[in-house]
């Protein structure tokens, strides 16, 4: 038996455990796994989740993940509420992957755990589970967790009074992640001066521990004076204040303050690289955001190929506004080869999102007098595919086509039945198809059913069916006279 061994035993495996914290806080890392080891087989659950830990981190012993969850679990199982919290948040994250029988029993099947470094699907089950437990046993931040979980867990999972009722007791017990949640919750219910007020004071005392999002949300009450003193140079600060901890709508928020020199020194270039920041974190608003700055009235010196290359990448995460500028650009080949079809591509996924611009800009590449009888071609067919698929965008567009032979032989009759399809959903296409049924073009005449289309656009604020509506009460046409 080696000195330390000796030694350990000698106070038995709670002396070794105290010997072992001390020892890894001094650095000495080996010699603390050691002493963790024997402490661990003795059934010492705080000893097996630091076991855990050391074999997570690679700390004194070689990083093994399917080792450190093989302990993580045992120590969750023998009541380790630091363990039930961690693999409840590691759940959540998708970072294990855990079946109903593997989460007690500590099978072989643990070594499932970990299987790659890539985040799987959150496991919402299992991190229930454990929170739970951890909540059952007092634990305020386990409380937290599982109010989490109820709140944007699975639609089954989701029961908001029981989450309030968690994250009061949370935020009662001092947690700040029970007052962010507490403060979130009360903020749902009620936006009245009293309730903001709370939700004030809650948000300060967790964004007093340095939560991120408190910071945030704390620095937008505090801008916008609700529930809290207005005190817009304030705000700035604590958008300064998250935006440094890798909040991401903080970063766009405190770039735009340095682009604008608000409540702070104007220094464009880091305003721009703050809201780069963010885009290349993975928010799409700062990404399109970054395009603008590029473009013609940006604030930035223009540079349409650095626009094109982020509005790509905030239109491919399902940005409109970002998809019609790409599809512009591409248009007039500023920043990029002047390509109709790509042009078309990225305009059909704005204006399928209800960007009425985008619906606009369409129907004028095609009836364009620039674009060639090829590309019309293209274009038609594209809309054609898409039309055949339920897009309501593209059967406008494609009757548009029918209508007009545009790119394709001009056939009234297919063009009032697409017109027809997509007047479901698009008002353009309400307009048309009552163009169409009032002069008989393609369908039968029928004046009722014209004015009752064009009604319909105009009560979604189509000026053109407003005054033919108009015209048609005025003079008693498709129904009674109603000056």
């Amino acid at each position: 038996m080696t000195l330390v061994s000796s030694l350990m035993w000698l106070g038995g495996p709670t002396a070794a455990l105290r010997r072992a914290i001390r020892l890894s806080e001094q650095g000495n890392a080996v010699a603390a796994f050691a002493l963790l080891s024997r402490a661990a087989r003795a059934g010492l659950p705080e000893a097996e989740h630091l076991i855990a830990r050391f074999y997570l981190e690679g700390k004194g012993v070689p990083a093994s993940r399917v080792e450190g969850a093989r302990w993580l679990q045992r120590a969750a199982t023998n009541g380790s509420v630091e363990a039930q919290l961690m693999l409840s948040a590691l759940s959540i994250n998708g970072l294990i992957q855990v079946s109903s029988g593997e989460a007690s029993t500590c099978s072989p099947g643990a070594d499932g755990l970990f299987a790659d470094n890539a985040p799987a699907e959150p496991d919402f089950e299992t991190a229930l589970k454990w929170s739970r437990q951890a909540a059952q046993a007092g634990s305020a931040q386990g409380e937290a967790l599982l109010a989490y979980i109820l709140t944007n867990g699975p639609e089954s999972m989701r029961d908001l009074d029981e989450a309030h009722r968690y994250y009061e007791r949370s935020a009662s017990s001092g947690c700040p992640e029970g007052c962010l949640g507490y403060a979130l919750s009360l903020a749902r219910q009620s936006t009245d001066d009293d309730n903001l007020a709370r939700v004030a004071e809650l948000l300060r005392s967790a964004a007093g521990a340095g939560i991120p999002s408190a910071i945030y949300l704390l620095g937008v009450l505090t801008e916008q004076g609700a529930g809290i003193t207005g005190d817009p140079a304030a705000a700035v600060q604590l958008f300064r204040n998250a935006a440094e901890r890798g909040h991401r709508p903080a970063q766009v928020r405190w770039g735009l303050a340095l682009i604008a020199g608000v409540y702070v020194e104007k220094d464009t270039e880091n305003g721009e690289s703050w809201i780069r920041r963010a885009a290349l974190a993975g928010d799409p608003d700062a990404a399109a955001l970054v395009g603008d700055l590029y473009s013609q009235k940006g604030a930035m010196p223009a540079n349409y190929t650095e626009a094109a290359i982020w509005y790509r990448r905030a239109a491919e995460a399902g940005h409109q506004l970002a998809a019609r500028a790409l599809g512009t650009l591409y248009l007039t080949g500023a920043g990029v080869v002047q390509d109709k079809v790509e042009a078309a591509h990225w305009l059909r996924i704005s204006a399928e999102k209800g960007n009425r611009g985008a619906q606009a800009d369409l129907a004028n590449l095609l009836l364009s007098e620039e674009s060639s009888a090829g590309d019309r071609a293209i274009i038609a067919k594209w809309f054609e595919q898409a039309a055949q698929s339920g897009d309501l965008i593209a059967a406008f567009n494609l009757g548009v086509c029918l209508a007009r032979g545009v790119g394709v032989e001009r056939d009234e009759e297919r063009a009032a039945q697409w017109l027809r399809r997509a007047a479901n959903g698009v008002v353009d296409a309400q307009y048309m198809y009552g163009r169409m049924l009032a002069e008989g073009r393609g369908v039968e005449c029928n004046l009722a059913e014209a004015r009752a289309w064009f009604a319909r656009a105009a009560e979604a604020g189509m000026a053109e069916a407003e005054v033919a509506v108009a015209e048609m009460m005025a003079n008693g046409r498709g129904g009674p006279p109603d000056l």
